[in-house]
């Protein structure tokens, strides 16, 4: 396989404790959200692996085999969103994804000067096969189906599902989950999203986009009546729109709860490692702080009944 295109790579990173600085996007402005952690009928919590004890000395750059000697490669998606990622740039160290994968590179001893990015597809990341990046943020939720292509670190976010519409639209009356089979929805393909609308989608009919940004554009202009997402995307884009608007979010069913993983070649060397320094920043409380300036005020959202 030829060598991926280079982005650029970060100029010094901005500490994610610092203020947040002014945040740009192809998709939304600057909105970002706290999530609620609930999950859709479908997308119930995979079942828990046993991860083996590590030895931290043995996770470092020195001794993790990584696609290029010395070099971190993170991917992402193209384009990335708030606030995940801001300015669809993920090597600025801007947005919550963004954020971790530097702070997971420094629990690893990648300086940031170290760490390279590339863009891969939501659905090529997930094709088994080899891959063109070490470690992949790009909001996947972690499946047992999924698992069975490529590996998952422990998980790093509690996620749920959420519909947002325009004002002037039908969906803005729904205030129910049976309610939203009777307008028209739109979500990504391949994601949990599109599992969530999936399950609700009724009359009204259902369409399905490559990308946000495409869904984004069905509902400005009236193709779709709302558009299902992840709540702190769904709220990043009601907050871009003039007349964006939260319908609400899914519900809690049973005791699963849908989880965000970052993703590895499977049966990939570094899974174990990279899983260590997931668990090390929770412990520490650095994924509290990096949730805290990204994602913010997700709460409000009611959830459908």
């Amino acid at each position: 396989m030829s060598e991926p295109g280079l982005l650029n790579l970060p100029s010094p990173w901005v500490s994610a404790m610092m203020p947040a600085m002014h945040r740009a996007s192809v998709v939304a402005g600057t909105a970002v959200a706290t999530v609620v952690a609930v999950a859709v009928t479908a997308c119930a919590a995979p079942a828990p692996e046993t991860v083996p004890s590590v030895d931290p000395s043995k996770c470092t750059k020195e001794s993790l085999g990584t696609l290029y000697s010395g070099i971190l490669t993170f991917g992402a998606d193209q384009p990335v969103y708030p606030p995940w990622y801001m300015g669809d740039d993920p090597a600025n160290g801007e947005g919550f994804e963004s954020a971790l994968a530097y702070a997971v590179a420094g629990k690893l001893s990648y300086a940031p000067d170290d760490v390279r990015w590339v863009r891969v597809t939501f659905n090529a990341a997930l094709t088994p096969g080899a891959k063109p990046f070490d470690a992949n943020l790009s909001q996947f939720s972690i499946t047992d189906q999924r698992r069975a292509a490529v590996d998952f670190s422990s998980p790093y976010f509690d996620v749920t599902q959420a519909v947002l519409t325009v004002r002037t639209s039908p969906a803005a009356a729904v205030h129910t989950l049976a309610g939203l089979g009777a307008v028209r929805l739109g979500a990504q393909v391949g994601t949990t999203s599109y599992t969530a609308a999936s399950s609700v989608a009724g009359a009204g009919g259902m369409e399905v986009y490559n990308t946000n940004v495409d869904a984004k554009m069905a509902l400005v202009e009236g193709r779709i009546d709302a558009l299902v997402a992840d709540l702190p995307t769904a709220f990043a884009v009601a907050n871009e729109l003039p007349d964006g608007v939260i319908v609400g979010q899914f519900p809690t069913v049973g005791d699963g709860v849908e989880q965000l993983g970052i993703v590895l070649d499977h049966g990939s060397p570094l899974t174990r490692c990279v899983s260590w320094a997931v668990d090390t920043l929770r412990d520490d409380g650095t994924l509290d702080r990096l949730k805290k300036r990204w994602l913010a005020d997700a709460g409000r959202a009611p959830v459908l009944s």
